[in-house]
């Protein structure tokens, strides 16, 4: 049995929900209260994990933390197509690093800002939100790069991977770090696809696709 070890309103384990949802997996939750308990932060918790951070996986024996990590074993561990984590397409698979390691980035601005906004956490979040629209200047002009070429999501095939799934959680959050996305018309085509993939599910903050509030 699968056990993740959650926080409903964290971004980084709602793409993991999310993962799991899309691939249909059955697993067991242990809500850890992140704010305001600060329980990943315990002794108790940080036998599971000693970085203190959120979310962790277990499969049987195995602990995964770090949410990129995750997202690549689900994926190459539980879905058969290989469409998620294409094992078989080094090229593809180079394309999916940059974006995991992009998804940390977003982390470290978005997710940054947003928890200075909603948990009082002290980060320079006009510094965060500047970095953040650095970012999605460069995802808004891949994207519409892709757009060009006749792709939809973030590598250059016609369907979505964990990278996208990686990326999608604090850019779909962005309001709540004080961000607009008005500016950057690809970045929310590319939000309204990933929503329309079967399996997606929601969150506090993120609303199915074509529902979200104008």
């Amino acid at each position: 049995m699968l056990k993740l070890y959650d926080f409903e309103l964290s971004g980084n384990c709602f793409k993991v929900r999310l993962m799991m949802s899309i691939l249909g997996l059955i697993y067991e939750t242990e809500v850890v209260e992140f704010y305001p308990g600060r329980e990943h932060k315990t002794p108790e918790f940080l036998k599971i994990n000693p970085l203190g951070q959120l979310p962790v996986l277990q499969d049987g024996e195995k602990t995964l933390r770090d949410s990129q990590a995750i997202l690549v074993y689900l994926a190459a561990m539980y879905d058969s197509t290989h469409q998620w984590y294409p094992v078989n397409r080094p090229d593809v698979l180079g394309d999916i690093q940059i974006w995991l390691a992009f998804a940390d980035s977003l982390t470290g601005s978005i997710s940054a800002a947003r928890l200075h906004e909603l948990f009082m956490y002290e980060f320079d979040a006009e510094s965060c939100r500047s970095r953040a629209y650095d970012l999605l200047d460069v995802m808004d002009k891949h994207l519409w790069m892709q757009r060009q070429r006749g792709f939809t999501y973030l590598c250059p095939l016609a369907h979505a991977t964990v990278a996208d799934i990686a990326c999608f959680p604090y850019v779909a959050m962005a309001d709540e770090a004080g961000l607009c996305l008005q500016n950057y018309p690809s970045v929310r085509l590319w939000l309204d696809a990933v929503k329309r993939v079967p399996g997606f599910t929601v969150m506090s903050g993120i609303f199915p696709a074509g529902d979200a509030p104008h």
